[in-house]
């Protein structure tokens, strides 16, 4: 069980990590990026299935 929470734990991260990227490469905001970076996984598939 341990381990499932450190998985899903570093997946929560790194979704946050590249919605944040995601957003200031397109936006150049930090307050979007903030934004962006709380819907995390959400922003990054919305990103590729309507953007990229």
């Amino acid at each position: 069980m341990n381990g499932a929470i450190t998985t899903i734990k570093a997946g929560i991260g790194f979704g946050t990590a590249l919605a944040i990227t995601i957003s200031w490469s397109v936006n150049k905001s930090i307050l979007w990026a903030i934004v962006h970076g709380f819907l995390s996984w959400i922003y990054v598939i919305y990103y590729a299935l309507f953007k990229g």
